[in-house]
């Protein structure tokens, strides 16, 4: 995923869209690679020739490109008619993002009815060369590779790129009103000026920042604990879990996490380890049950249940925003945790 803080990379506007001003059109070939379609036929170059063609690389668990979401969708239904085909190519992040079954789940919780490329092997994904998630592509009616745009913002410069390529291929009579979205809970932009919590790992592999111990064992339980005192950004864990390259896996109840963050929005992207299973957990904050900050995922007790591989919200507060220690207790054992991320 693109980090937070720096997600809102901008990139320059091509003034009068030269063609071929980013790349060449050989991208497009590049989607009969895919693994599998969703929601389509499996769409070809020469069957999208003639149309304005929105590329967009996602994962499902990814918080920046879930928060892209709500105007990806606007657009989409906006400009259908008028020539627009918008394809999202899902290029998974986590080894459980590569299951059909559970990308097909998430594409019908999300509302994502458009064309799905699924590119589980990431060949699409290195056909464009493609560094991010979320990322944009913009194609012309001749399978040029007119304009890109990573990471979150920008919504505006997009729409109106969408719009002059659409005229360029002959659309005509349609609304120049930029679509006016209203996210809701987890697709709500984020609080940028408060936000100091960077993305974090729990994977041995990319970890950063943990307190218990100085360092994760690779393969093996061990008991951890979390330190009495934590400083921003930094984790802890607590009971006996077992890290693994992409996760951290917890071996018997009553196993806890805890952060010291600074956002208005924490989420954890976790599940339970065997399919058809759930995980109980209790979530506090500074010590307290969250009540009126509590996330979509948590009652305002802080209770709730790990029932597939997502991602959760589990704290939403207003302002001011400070920094504050959360903490997770899962009451079953088997729940694997994967990344923390902010908004």
């Amino acid at each position: 995923m693109t980090a937070p803080i720096t997600s809102q990379a901008k990139v320059p506007f091509l003034h009068g869209l030269s063609a071929g001003a980013v790349a060449g059109h050989s991208e497009l070939a590049s989607l009969e690679r895919a693994d599998e379609w969703i929601n389509s036929p499996p769409l070809t170059a020469s069957a999208l020739r003639g149309k304005v063609v929105l590329i967009d690389f996602w994962t499902y668990t990814c918080i920046n490109w879930l928060r892209t979401l709500p105007y990806v969708r606007a657009w989409e239904e906006k400009y259908r008619d008028q020539g627009l085909v918008v394809i999202g190519v899902h290029s998974p992040e986590f080894s459980f993002e590569k299951d059909l079954n559970n990308v097909r789940r998430a594409a019908k919780d999300l509302g994502v009815d458009y064309p799905i490329a699924v590119d589980s092997d990431h060949a699409i994904w290195r056909a464009f060369n493609n560094q991010y998630w979320p990322a944009l592509y913009f194609i012309d009616s001749q399978g040029h590779v007119r304009h890109h745009h990573f990471g979150e913002g920008s919504y505006e410069q997009s729409e109106k790129i969408i719009q002059e390529l659409l005229a360029e291929a002959g659309a005509v009579g349609f609304d120049r009103e930029l679509v006016s979205v209203h996210a809701r809970g987890i697709e709500v932009a984020a609080d940028w000026d408060s936000l100091k919590s960077p993305e974090n790992y729990l994977g041995y592999d990319r970890t950063q920042n943990l307190a218990s111990g100085g360092k994760l064992v690779l393969g093996e339980p061990r008991i951890y604990e979390v330190p009495a005192r934590l400083s921003l950004n930094e984790w802890g864990l607590s009971g006996s879990w077992t890290a693994r390259k992409e996760t951290a896996v917890l071996n018997k109840p009553n196993g806890r996490i805890a952060y010291r963050f600074h956002a208005r929005d924490l989420h954890l992207v976790m599940g339970p380890a065997a399919t058809g299973t759930s995980v109980r957990f209790r979530v506090l904050i500074d010590g307290k049950p969250p009540a009126t900050v509590h996330g979509i995922d948590v009652d305002e007790k802080g209770e709730g249940v790990v029932t597939e591989q997502r991602l959760y919200q589990l704290i939403r507060q207003p302002k001011p925003i400070v920094d504050r220690q959360f903490e997770i207790e899962f009451l079953d054992s088997d729940v694997e945790v994967f990344a923390f991320t902010f908004g």
